[in-house]
């Protein structure tokens, strides 16, 4: 904090009302999974904050999975070198255009100072608009002399550990996979299923839950009360939904990994997919699509659809909208890296439903198609393109 002049401290003046501070403790691990070092950081409690008056705007660009996958793809097909480094405290390089008056942090008042607040002048963890104003630092396409030479920067060599992922390399056999072994090691042993049985499959075939499956009498309440159901489905957001069945599947598939290998045409596929009507609170489709380029999954989705599908065809032209959504947006970053020459070509998208092929690539509009929702219409404007 001192370092970056992150605040000074001054009088609160009138009419302005300080945010509160709080201690933060952190456990910081390796990219095995073992303890590196414990961290203590202090965050503003940004929850204060009122819109229009201590911050304007909060959103911030940051990058998704699936920019990550699609780079390590790239990375293992040109065998690229693949380093990372990290900006230290970078959220407090970011200048603040608000006033922003904080109470002084536990443990770090000073004497004869005790009443005064810190005058925010960087941004700080916790503030609303922190992830923006770090963010506004254009230095993305500069090299690490150049980074090194605005932030203290910490050079971590070779990518091995990003993102809560492992990355393993064979650059003698252009390969490259992604391991979540050690975040799953910690999920299994939370819920205290570290040495479960492993499981063949997350979900048996035939298998669905229902709103009518929830606890409906008080009794049934104070069951559940003992179980850890929540807190199992937020752990498991980052790698798979569901409970028992799911996390005795990551058993059986914790030293698999995403792999991704250089090949001889480099393209980018889809594949596009839906049920029909399958859930039984409401009888709304799933749709679900995969896209994969040298030979491993890059982006995956698979998500309940907003309306009530009148026909199969219909699920599925919703799930082949999704698709080729996803289909643009990945071909436009693959555009902007201008590496892949063959993304010149149009992205193919394959779907096992022949109507929903006929009608992408025909302006005839039939008695069962005619009531379709516009915006699902542009997938045929993409198939002519």
């Amino acid at each position: 904090m001192s370092d970056n002049d992150v605040w000074e401290l001054v009088d609160l003046p009138k009419g302005y009302k300080p945010i509160g501070c709080k201690w933060v403790f952190k456990t910081k691990r390796e990219n095995k999974g073992n303890v590196e070092r414990y961290k203590a950081r202090l965050v503003a409690k940004g929850y204060t904050q009122r819109e229009g008056i201590d911050f304007t705007e909060t959103f911030s660009p940051v990058s998704t999975k699936d920019s990550f996958r699609l780079v390590m793809a790239l990375v293992a097909h040109f065998d690229l070198e693949l380093h990372q480094m990290d900006v230290k405290t970078a959220f407090l390089n970011g200048d603040l255009s608000e006033k922003v008056y904080m109470s002084q942090p536990e443990g770090l008042k000073e004497n004869g100072k005790e009443n005064m607040v810190c005058r925010l002048k960087r941004s700080i963890y916790g503030l609303e608009q922190a992830s923006r104003q770090c963010s506004d630092v254009n230095l993305l396409n500069d090299t690490k002399r150049i980074l090194s030479a605005n932030f203290d920067m910490k050079d971590l060599g070779e990518a091995s550990f990003v993102l809560g992922i492992e990355i393993y390399r064979n650059r003698s056999r252009n390969l490259l996979g992604l391991s979540q072994r050690a975040y799953i090691n910690r999920v299994l042993k939370r819920f205290n299923m570290q040495t479960c049985k492993a499981g063949d499959v997350p979900v048996v075939k035939g298998d669905k839950l229902s709103n009518e499956q929830c606890p409906k009498n008080d009794l049934e309440k104070d069951a559940m009360k003992v179980i850890p159901y929540a807190s199992a489905i937020g752990s498991l957001m980052y790698a798979q939904v569901a409970a028992k069945k799911v996390m005795r599947y990551l058993q059986r598939m914790k030293d698999f990994m995403l792999v991704y290998r250089r090949v001889d045409n480099l393209k980018v596929v889809g594949y596009s997919d839906s049920d029909f009507g399958g859930c039984s609170d409401d009888y709304k489709s799933t749709s679900g699509y995969i896209f994969r380029l040298d030979g491993g999954a890059i982006s995956w989705k698979s998500v309940k659809q907003s309306l009530i599908a009148s026909s199969t065809m219909y699920a599925e032209f919703v799930a082949c909208y999704g698709a080729s959504s996803q289909a643009v947006w990945l071909r436009n970053l693959i555009l902007e890296l201008q590496v892949v020459d063959s993304i010149f070509r149009p992205i193919v998208i394959y779907c096992d439903n022949n109507a929903v092929v006929f009608y992408s690539k025909n302006n005839k509009i039939s008695t069962s198609s005619k009531h379709m929702e516009i915006k699902y219409l542009t997938v045929k404007d993409l198939v002519k393109k």
